[in-house]
């Protein structure tokens, strides 16, 4: 018999990604946005889904009767983050921060057995009012739900812990119904850490598309653009040249590997089009480090300007001068990679790359997922034995 969950706030499936690989099926799915639904509806043709806000009583009635009578075991539940998120403003007013209650609601109308609600660790400082009350979330969700459910001690996790290559640290509560003779726990830490060179290393270098100076200017800096481009294609659609200014690509043809083009020499630091240097923190215009995991894809991956997204690069020689190749962000394909998900991920052909980069910088590494849920597929055994 298989396990049956629903997704809330479900992006475009990317979480749930591997858990059919593990006899664990979501039957039910939320999301607001239409273009995600179809996405979702593309990958996961056998799933309901729930399309519309669910701050609409309408769609909340809808999600808690298809739940019920599909009998769902569990629930899947990561509330955006932005108005949480380090990379956004912080607002503490943020509508977004609400969201979560309106998951209590439906947790507390089906009661499912298990619960794996997902955040930014920022939702542990993060204050809500709701019920004439104003409590941090966690002590918000202890709150409403403690009564029935049992929390996870540890809430902390990193997915570089878990053989995803990208530091990306979260807050994951795992909920257990209290009478259920078992609790949910997070799985131990793994021994071996993943870097960005054992998931990327073997690719071959592939240079950015200057899209602001003529194309023949832009192969008189990247004389073998068109072979590297015909080698990338070969390796995946999704593996084609990011589009980037000239100004930063020639910084970052002058960054070393896990640096920031900020510590360059002044004639090699971020520019602006006027000539002056642009003002910025040391962990932008940055390239990664191939010995590290990945730094945390966001929905500004395709950003050099934004926080180490650019690719490590190796030394090769211009014009006798020593620089730095793939003076560029990560490509689709290798924030795939990083990001865990699989290479026969079924992309609708309608899609397009800009959209992609934000749904995956929203996403949940879908091997974190599974590495969790074989937990608690180990544990859901011992207790259909047990009953």
């Amino acid at each position: 018999m298989k396990i049956k969950g629903l997704s809330l706030f479900s992006n475009v499936g990317i979480a749930e990604l591997l858990l059919k690989d593990i006899g664990i099926e979501v039957v039910l799915a939320n999301e607001i946005l239409p273009e995600r639904c179809r996405f979702y509806k593309d990958i996961f043709p056998n799933a309901e889904i729930v399309k519309g806000d669910i701050r609409d009583p309408i769609i909340l009635k809808s999600i808690i009767k298809k739940a019920k009578d599909l009998q769902v075991d569990f629930i899947i539940t990561t509330p955006p983050c932005q108005g949480m998120s380090m990379a956004g403003k912080k607002d503490k007013n943020d509508e977004r921060n609400l969201l979560i209650t309106y998951a209590i609601e439906i947790i507390q109308k089906i009661c499912p057995k298990y619960i794996f609600l997902e955040n930014i660790p920022q939702q542990l400082k993060t204050y809500i009012r709701a019920d004439k009350k104003k409590l941090l979330i966690p002590d918000f969700l202890k709150f409403k739900l403690k009564k029935k459910y049992n929390f996870n001690k540890n809430s902390i996790v990193n997915a570089s812990n878990y053989s995803v290559p990208q530091n990306r640290i979260r807050s994951i509560f795992l909920l257990t119904r209290k009478d259920l003779p078992v609790i949910w726990e997070t799985p131990p830490k793994e021994k071996k850490i993943i870097n960005l060179f054992d998931s990327i290393g073997h690719l071959p270098t592939l240079d950015p598309l200057i899209y602001d100076i003529p194309y023949s200017s832009h192969l008189k800096i990247f004389p073998e653009y068109e072979k590297k481009l015909s080698k990338a294609k070969k390796i995946s659609k999704w593996h084609s040249p990011p589009k980037h200014i000239y100004r930063q690509v020639l910084a970052m043809m002058n960054t070393p590997t896990g640096k920031s083009a900020f510590e360059n020499d002044k004639e090699f630091k971020p520019k602006t089009k006027q000539g002056t240097i642009v003002k910025g923190f040391k962990n932008t215009y940055k390239r990664q480090h191939w010995s590290k995991p990945a730094y945390t894809v966001t929905t500004y991956n395709r950003t050099i300007g934004s926080q180490e997204n650019v690719h490590p690069g190796r030394k090769y020689k211009y014009n006798g001068i020593t620089m730095y190749s793939d003076a560029r962000v990560l490509t689709v394909y290798e924030i795939m990679k990083v990001m865990s998900i699989p290479e026969n991920w079924k992309i609708p052909n309608w899609c397009s790359e800009s959209f992609l980069r934000t749904v995956i910088g929203e996403g949940i590494p879908p091997l974190l997922v599974k590495k969790f849920f074989v937990q608690l597929l180990k544990i859901y055994k011992k207790n259909e034995r047990k009953s």
